[in-house]
C-alpha cells in the first residue's frame, strides 16, 4: 500500500479523489509556494475535515509506508566521518519533510537543502548551485546520487560526477570506480 493509498482509504474517498484534493496545494507546498498550514487548510477544506486530523493522519501515513535506505544513511555516515562531505537535496512538502527528514539525520549531514524551503525543486539547476555553495566544493569534487535521471541531467551539466541509484550494490560499485574510499 502507497502512503495516497493509505489516506484515500482512510478518508473513506477514491485515490482519484485524494489527488483532486491534493493536486495544486501539493505541488505549490512542494515548490515552497505555500506554507504547511496554507497546505494544510486548502486540502483540508477540499476534504471537509480538520487541518490537525488531515496533518496527523498524513504524518503517519509517510511514517508507516515510507521506508527509509538505512543502509545508504549509514554509507553515508561513514563517509562522512571519513571528510566527506555528505548532502541531502529533497523535493518534499512540508508534511513529508516533517514526517521524512528527522532532525536526527539533518544533523548528520552536512547540508540538507529542501524544496519547500528554499522555493526551489530538482532538476531546477540553481537547486544544485546552492548545494555546491553551501558545501564549499567545485562541481568536480561532487558525486550527485538520484533515482531519477531527469534529476542527474542538471548535476552533469554542472560537471558533477552523478549515479543514478538502482540499489545499494550498484551504487556503491559505482562510487568505489569514482575513487571514492569506502
Amino acid at each position: 500500500m502507497s502512503i495516497h493509498d493509505f489516506m484515500a482509504r482512510k478518508l473513506s474517498i477514491s485515490l482519484d479523489q485524494w489527488f483532486d484534493a491534493i493536486d495544486t496545494a501539493y505541488a505549490k507546498s512542494i515548490e515552497g509556494k505555500l506554507t504547511k498550514s496554507e497546505e494544510l487548510k486548502i486540502v483540508s477544506k477540499n476534504l471537509d475535515i480538520s487541518p490537525k486530523h488531515l496533518e496527523k493522519l498524513w504524518i503517519r501515513a509517510y511514517r508507516k509506508y515510507f521506508k527509509r535506505n538505512d543502509d545508504l544513511f549509514e554509507l553515508a555516515y561513514d563517509l562522512r566521518k571519513e571528510g566527506y562531505k555528505i548532502g541531502i537535496l529533497s523535493d518534499q512538502h512540508h508534511i513529508s519533510k516533517e514526517a521524512l527528514i528527522l532532525l536526527e539525520a539533518r544533523k548528520r549531514f552536512d547540508i540538507t537543502l529542501v524544496s519547500c524551503d528554499i522555493g526551489l525543486r530538482k532538476p531546477n539547476p540553481k537547486f544544485y548551485k546552492i548545494a555546491l555553495k553551501k558545501l564549499k566544493l567545485k562541481p568536480n569534487e561532487v558525486v550527485f546520487i538520484d533515482n531519477q535521471t531527469w534529476n542527474t541531467q542538471p548535476a552533469e551539466k554542472l560537471r558533477m560526477k552523478t549515479i543514478l541509484f538502482k540499489n545499494n550494490e550498484q551504487t556503491l560499485e559505482e562510487l568505489r570506480n569514482l575513487g571514492v574510499k569506502i
